[in-house]
Parts: C-alpha cells; structure tokens; sequence
C-alpha cells in the first residue's frame, strides 16, 4: 500500500500556492488550477484545514487531495472544452 506525504503547511503568492510536505518536499501549484482559491480572498484562502490525505478550504469549498498534487492534477470539476 502507497501513502501521499502529509501536509505541515500552506502558503500563498501572488499566483501560487506552496505546500510544505512531512517528506521535506516542498510542492508549488499555480492558483490558476484551482479557481475557487484564485477568486478566494486571501482571508478565507489562509483558513485551510490540513488532513492526511490533503487540503480542505471549508468557506471556499474546496478540497485538494495531496496524491492529486503530486499526480499534477488541478480542479477536477472545471469542465474541459473539447479537442476542436
């Protein structure tokens, strides 16, 4: 059985967020993945809840998994357009 590193920390910038990992990693994720925090105002955004298994914003309604992360996946629920 495979376990995600857990989270220790969340911090923001301008146009990422940045998530400090109990394995010593450090991962950087553009705010632009995930548009409930990119609209969020910093007062909600700095309001995450860390768990085992990932980030949980309960105001903004979002929760982020830390395997999806390291799997390089964004929002989940945007719609993507179709291949034209």
């Amino acid at each position: 059985m495979t376990f995600s590193p857990e989270p220790m920390a969340v911090s923001f910038d301008e146009d990422s967020f940045w998530v400090d990992l109990d394995d010593g990693r450090t991962l950087g994720v553009p705010l632009v993945w995930f548009p409930r925090l990119l609209h969020g105002k910093p007062e909600l955004r700095e309001k995450v809840e860390l768990s085992r298994d990932g980030l949980h914003w309960d105001e903004l309604d979002e929760d982020i998994s830390i395997a999806g992360l390291l799997a390089g996946r964004g929002d989940q629920t945007v719609a993507r357009k179709a291949a034209a």
